[in-house]
């Protein structure tokens, strides 16, 4: 396809979503962070809840936000954090969240352990997906008025969250799947188990419940982080390729205020 003989020059000229590239990763994650503290204290001035879809994926934004919130004083009490997805065991249940796999594990010793007790929100409004209630994060998000940004990457798939393609499916028909437990992609768990066991491919996860495309898409904005080697592929085909079921992340050509910030890894022309 043409598109992944874009350069690094002209990358985002003409996109069909907006790309905000960044010097590198560090500026990438700082500039995300920023948003997050920035709607944060704009919502505390006014009184007004703030509601966040977070990811495990991409993770490098979280030092800083913890630094901002703790030493800025920014109260995370009228904050609820929505995270996008978890891994499953073979019974369909969440994984221990010792295991370092866990994204309940990695988000309690990584951003809320570390945030000062006097700021940071009560447990009930740090949510996951749960398989044996899928629609109670539809509910959660109805009852708070929406979610203020949904925050992600960009898999190998073109997944965001765990939606994993659907050619099957029209744009229309995969917009609208909600919250759900699913069967992980062979590719998505070849590249996880690279980047989180060191290629131990037999012991990654076969299922997991993921936050559904109906709720990412219908954020006021979203916003990713593409950072990889094979971001440069990824994030070349969701900018310009035709919207599709196949590769979700072109779906977000359709969003009225979605962004994707790419780094010098990313940047470079696919090959």
């Amino acid at each position: 396809m043409d598109y992944y003989h874009i350069s690094a020059e002209d990358l985002g000229r003409d996109a069909r979503v907006p790309l905000v590239c960044a010097a590198d990763s560090a500026e990438v994650f700082f500039d995300l962070a920023l948003e997050m503290v920035s709607t944060i204290r704009e919502h505390n001035a006014h009184g007004e809840k703030t509601v966040f879809i977070c990811p495990v994926g991409p993770v490098g934004h979280y030092p800083y936000f913890v630094k901002m919130v703790n030493d800025q004083r920014i109260s995370l009490k009228d904050c609820w954090f929505i995270n996008m997805d978890e891994y499953l065991d073979d019974n369909d249940e969440w994984i221990d969240a010792a295991n370092p796999l866990s994204f309940r594990g990695f988000m309690a010793r990584n951003v809320y352990d570390r945030i000062d007790p006097e700021l940071v929100m009560p447990e009930e409004q740090r949510i996951f997906p749960d398989p044996h209630d899928p629609g109670h994060i539809g509910r959660v998000i109805d009852e708070l008025g929406g979610v203020d940004i949904a925050f992600g990457g960009i898999g190998i798939t073109g997944h965001l969250a765990f939606n994993e393609p659907q050619p099957e499916l029209t744009c229309e028909e995969f917009a609208a799947l909600e919250t759900r437990a699913l069967d992980i992609h062979p590719e998505t768990r070849a590249t996880n188990s690279v980047g989180d066991l060191g290629g131990a491919l037999e012991d990654m996860p076969h299922r997991c419940v993921t936050i559904g495309m109906r709720e990412i898409l219908g954020a006021r904005k979203v916003r990713l982080g593409v950072f990889r080697d094979w971001h440069r592929g990824v994030v070349r085909r969701a900018a310009y390729g035709e919207p599709t079921a196949a590769f979700p992340a072109t779906l977000l050509q359709g969003h009225p205020d979605a962004k994707i910030y790419v780094n010098d890894v990313a940047r470079h022309q696919a090959y």
